[in-house]
C-alpha cells in the first residue's frame, strides 16, 4: 500500500468516526451528521491536510465541529 493510499483510508476512517460520534452526541442521524460534517469547514480542512488537523483525534475534531456549528447557528 502506497504512502497516498494509507493516507487516504486513514482520512476515510477519521471522517467516519467524527460522523458517527457526532450522531450519538448530538442525537441526530447519520444522514444528518455526515450532511453537516461534509459541509463543514473541518471537512475541508482534513481533505487538504490544512495544519495536518487529520492527524488529530477524531474526539477532538468532533469537538470542534461542534464549536463550529455552534458559532454557525449564533452568528444567524
Amino acid at each position: 500500500m502506497s504512502d497516498v493510499e494509507l493516507e487516504g483510508f486513514y482520512k476515510e476512517h477519521l471522517e467516519e468516526s467524527i460522523i458517527k460520534k457526532l450522531s450519538k452526541q448530538e442525537n441526530i442521524s447519520l444522514d444528518e451528521a455526515m450532511n453537516l460534517y461534509y459541509n463543514s469547514k473541518l471537512a475541508n480542512y482534513i481533505h487538504e491536510g490544512k495544519y495536518d488537523i487529520q492527524y488529530l483525534d477524531y474526539k477532538v475534531l468532533t469537538d470542534y465541529l461542534i464549536k463550529e456549528l455552534q458559532n454557525q447557528d449564533s452568528s444567524c
